[in-house]
C-alpha cells in the first residue's frame, strides 16, 4: 500500500506561491532588467583593488616594526621586488661589476628614467661574501626599493621598465621575482582564468542537469538562474565594496562563480524535480508551478539564509583577510537564494511540461520507473530500523574520525612564490635566486634591535650574530659585524647609535609552515640570546615577509575559535528555528562537524604526506570549514526538513522511510553539480585553489553521499521518539507522494 503525505503548506507558502505564478512574467522581466542594468552601471568586484597591502592591517607588528626601522634608518632593508641574474657556470667578471655600478646608480639618482625605484642594492654569491651561499659566482640577486606609495602592479611595471632599459642579453637575466611580484602574477592568473572556469562549470552543469532530468530545456533553466544570480553579485559587490571601503580579494572570484552556479543550481534542482512529480502526476503548468513553490520555497529560504549566516560569520574574524571574504560569500548565497525562490517559479510557470522537453522523447515527462523508488524504499526502510541503523552509525562515525586523524599535524603557510605554477616567469627567477643562494634569500627577515647606543656595542653584536647563525633553519645573517661588506651594505647600524639591524636569510621557502615555524621558534629564542649576548635592556622585534606570515597565520589560527562559535551558532540558531527542536539540531550538526573534520583531514594528507607540500595555505581550511558547515546546513534542511514536517503527522522513522529516497535522490543529484562546480577550480593554476576545489568537492561528497544520506538519517532513527517533533493536527486534504 502506497504511503501518502499528510502535510501540506501552510497559508502563507500557498500565498506567496500564487503572488509569484501570476507575476511570472513581471518576475523574468524584472531581474532580465536588473542584470543588464548591474553591467551596465555597477563596478565589478575586484575594480576597488584587492592587492595583499589592503588584506594586512597596518596593526601587524612586522610591518610595524618595518616602519620603524626605516624611520630610524631613513633606508629600508628590506626589498620585494628583485631582478635576478644567473649563469650556472659563472657570470662573467664585468657582469658583476656592472650590476653594482648600475645598483649604484639608481640609489644615486642618476638614472633619471628608475620612476619610482629609490635605491637598488645587489646581493652576489661571490668569494663567499654572502655567507650560506650554495655556489660561487653564478648568481646577482639586485633588491630594488621603490616609493611605498606605489601599488604593487606599479611597483613589478616598474622593475620590468627599468630591466627593459638598463639591462641586455649579456647581463643574463633570468627574470623579475620577489612576494610582490608573485602576488601581482597570482593577480593575473586568477583574471585570466575566470572566463575558461566559467565556460567550463557551465557546460558541466548543463550535462549534469540534462542527465538526471533527462531534458535539454532544465538545464537552462539553471544556467539561466545562476547567471542572472552571478551577474547582480559580481556587480553589487563590487558596487558595495566601493561604497563601503571594504576590498573583496579579487581571488575571490572565481570561488563566488564556483559557489553561485552551484549553490543556486542545487536550488533549482529541487524546484524541477517537484514540478515534475506535479506535471507526471496530472497537474496543470500553473498549479504545478503553485505546489513546487509553496513547498520548496520556505526550504530553500532556510537552507539559504543558513548558509548566508554561515559564511557571513567570518566577520567576526580579527583577520582582515577573512572579514573580507566573508561578506562577500554572504552576499552571493543571499542574492542566489532571491533569484531562485522568484525567478525558477516564474520561468517554471511559464515553461511547464517545455521545461522537461528532449528532442530525444516524445512524451510528457514523467516520473523515473517504479523500480527505481521501490529500490529506494526498501533502503529507506532498512536505514530506519533501529538494528541496523545503529551498527550504520558507528560504521559511518568511525570512518570519518578516523579520516580526520591527519588534522592532527596540519601546518599552515602564507604562498605566493610557491603557489606558482613552474613555467611562471616570478616562479622560475625565484628558482634560480634559491639555487644561487638559499631557499630565503628573495623574503629576508629582519631583526631590528632598538636601545640606547646599541650600534656602538661591537662585541655583544657579534655575539649575537654568531648565535642567530646557528638558530636551526637560519641559512645566512649579514649583520654590523660581517666581514669583508662592500660599501652599499653599510646598513645596519642607525646614525645615532640607538639602533642596530641584521638581515636572516631561511633555510626553507620563507613563507612556507616551516619558515613560520623558524620564526615562531626565533621569536621565543630572542630574549635568552639577547641576554647570553649581553644586550639586555634592548628590545628586538622581526620584520619581513616571513614575519608578516607568521602573524597572519597565527591570526588566523587565533580567529578559529570565534569563527567556528559564531559559524555554529548560525547554523544551530536556523536549524531551530527551521525544525522547532533542540537535541536534533545538535545531532545534525555533529554529524556536520564530523564530514568537515574528515574533509579536512583528507585534504591535510593528500597535500602535506603525498605532494609534500609545506604546509595548506592559511586561508583554505577555514574558508573551506565555513562554506561546508553552511552547504551541510543546506543538505540537511532539504534531506530532513521533508521528513521532520512528515513526521509532525506520524512516526518518525515512517516519515524517514517516506520521504527518504526523493530528498536522498534529489540531494545527490545538486551535490554532485556542487562538487563539479568546485572541482573545476582546478582549473585555475594556483595550489591554493588546488587545495579549496579538493576541500571543497570532497566535502560537499562526504556530506551528502555520506551523512545526509545514511549518518543523519540513522542518528534520527536510533533516537526515535526523543527527538521526534511535537505532533499537530492532520490536514483532511491529503497531497500525494509518488512512488520514490
Amino acid at each position: 500500500m502506497e504511503m501518502r503525505s499528510r502535510w501540506r503548506p501552510s497559508l502563507l507558502p500557498r500565498a506567496y506561491a500564487t503572488l509569484v505564478v501570476a507575476l511570472r512574467w513581471l518576475v523574468v522581466g524584472g531581474w532580465a532588467a536588473a542584470a543588464v542594468a548591474s553591467v551596465i552601471y555597477l563596478p565589478a568586484v575586484g575594480q576597488g583593488g584587492s592587492d595583499l597591502e589592503q588584506l594586512v592591517s597596518t596593526d601587524n607588528p612586522a610591518i610595524r616594526s618595518e616602519l620603524r626601522s626605516f624611520d630610524k634608518f631613513g633606508f629600508p632593508l628590506l626589498s620585494r621586488v628583485a631582478v635576478v641574474q644567473r649563469n650556472p657556470q659563472g657570470l662573467p667578471r664585468q657582469t658583476q661589476a656592472d650590476a653594482i655600478e648600475r645598483a649604484q646608480a639608481v640609489s644615486d639618482g642618476t638614472y633619471t628614467d628608475a620612476g619610482p625605484i629609490r635605491a637598488a642594492v645587489p646581493v652576489m654569491n661571490t668569494l663567499g661574501l654572502f655567507p650560506g651561499s650554495a655556489e660561487d659566482g653564478t648568481t646577482i640577486v639586485t633588491l630594488l626599493f621603490t616609493d611605498p606609495s606605489v601599488n604593487f602592479a606599479g611597483q613589478v611595471k616598474a622593475a620590468e621598465r627599468f630591466v627593459a632599459a638598463h639591462y641586455d642579453a649579456d647581463d643574463q637575466v633570468v627574470g623579475i621575482t620577489g612576494s610582490v611580484p608573485a602576488r601581482v602574477e597570482q593577480a593575473r592568473i586568477v583574471q585570466s582564468s575566470v572566463s575558461r572556469l566559467e565556460l567550463i562549470t557551465i557546460a558541466a552543469v548543463f550535462l549534469i542537469v540534462a542527465v538526471a532530468f533527462r531534458s535539454i530545456v532544465a538545464p537552462l533553466v539553471a544556467l539561466t538562474v545562476a547567471g542572472a544570480a552571478t551577474l547582480l553579485t559580481l556587480h553589487v559587490g563590487g558596487a558595495l565594496a566601493l561604497k563601503l571601503g571594504v576590498p573583496v580579494p579579487q581571488e575571490t572570484q572565481p570561488l563566488l562563480v564556483a559557489l553561485l552556479l552551484g549553490v543556486v543550481t542545487d536550488y533549482v534542482v529541487f524546484y524541477l524535480s517537484a514540478v515534475r512529480r506535479a506535471l507526471a502526476a496530472g497537474e496543470t503548468r500553473l498549479d504545478a508551478a503553485r505546489q513546487a513553490t509553496a513547498r520548496f520555497t520556505p526550504i530553500i529560504a532556510t537552507a539559504g539564509l543558513t548558509a548566508a549566516a554561515g559564511t557571513g560569520a567570518l566577520i567576526v574574524a580579527g583577520s582582515p583577510a577573512f572579514r573580507a571574504f566573508g561578506p562577500g560569500m554572504a552576499l552571493a548565497i543571499l542574492i542566489g537564494v532571491l533569484v531562485a525562490v522568484t525567478l525558477v517559479p516564474a520561468l517554471l510557470a511559464i515553461l511547464g511540461r517545455a521545461a522537461f522537453w528532449s528532442p530525444l522523447r516524445r512524451t510528457a515527462p514523467t516520473e523515473p520507473p517504479v523500480s527505481a523508488p521501490a529500490g529506494g524504499r526498501w533502503w529507506a526502510r532498512l536505514l530506519t530500523r533501529r538494528w541496523f541503523a545503529l551498527p550504520m552509525l558507528l560504521v559511518c562515525t568511525a570512518g570519518l574520525v578516523v579520516a580526520a586523524l591527519p588534522l592532527a599535524h596540519i601546518k599552515l603557510g602564507v604562498s605566493f612564490v610557491e603557489a606558482l605554477p613552474a613555467d611562471r616567469p616570478a616562479r622560475a627567477a625565484a628558482t634560480a635566486a634559491e639555487t644561487g643562494f638559499a631557499d630565503g634569500i628573495l623574503s629576508p627577515t629582519e631583526v631590528l634591535l632598538e636601545g640606547n647606543a646599541v650600534g656602538g656595542r661591537e662585541a655583544e653584536l657579534g655575539k649575537l650574530q654568531q648565535a642567530l647563525a646557528r638558530e636551526p633553519g637560519v641559512a645566512a645573517v649579514l649583520g654590523p659585524t660581517t666581514p669583508n661588506l662592500p660599501k652599499g651594505y653599510d646598513v645596519f647600524r642607525s646614525s645615532d647609535g640607538a639602533a642596530a639591524r641584521y638581515v636572516l636569510i631561511l633555510a626553507d621557502e620563507p613563507l612556507g609552515a616551516r619558515a613560520v615555524q623558524t620564526l615562531n621558534r626565533l621569536d621565543r629564542d630572542l630574549p635568552g640570546l639577547l641576554s647570553a649576548a649581553g644586550l639586555d635592556g634592548v628590545q628586538a622585534s622581526l620584520g619581513g615577509d616571513t614575519a608578516v606570515a607568521r602573524v597572519i597565520v597565527d591570526q588566523t589560527t587565533h580567529d578559529l575559535g570565534r569563527i567556528a562559535i559564531a559559524a555554529l551558532l548560525a547554523n544551530l540558531l536556523f536549524l531551530m528555528l527551521f525544525m522547532r527542536a533542540l537535541l536534533a539540531p545538535i545531532g545534525l550538526l555533529a554529524c556536520s562537524v564530523l564530514a568537515i573534520g574528515a574533509t579536512l583531514g583528507l585534504t591535510t594528507w593528500l597535500f602535506q604526506d603525498v605532494f609534500g607540500a609545506d604546509g595548506l595555505t592559511f586561508y583554505v581550511p577555514f574558508a573551506a570549514a565555513v562554506l561546508l558547515v553552511a552547504l551541510g546546513s543546506d543538505y540537511n534542511i532539504f534531506g530532513i526538513g521533508p521528513a521532520w514536517r512528515e513526521a509532525r503527522t506520524r512516526p518518525l522513522r515512517e516519515a524517514l522511510a517516506l520521504t527518504l529516497p526523493h530528498s536522498a535522490r534529489a540531494i545527490r543529484t545538486a551535490a554532485f553539480t556542487l562538487a563539479v562546480s568546485f572541482g573545476l577550480l582546478l582549473i585555475v593554476p594556483l595550489r591554493p585553489f588546488r587545495e579549496l576545489a579538493f576541500a571543497l568537492s570532497v566535502g560537499v561528497l562526504i556530506d551528502a553521499f555520506v551523512v545526509r544520506s545514511l549518518l543523519a538519517p540513522a542518528l534520527l532513527s536510533v533516537l526515535g521518539s526523543t527527538v521526534a517533533p511535537e505532533p499537530e493536527p492532520v490536514d483532511t486534504e491529503p497531497v500525494e507522494v509518488p512512488a520514490g
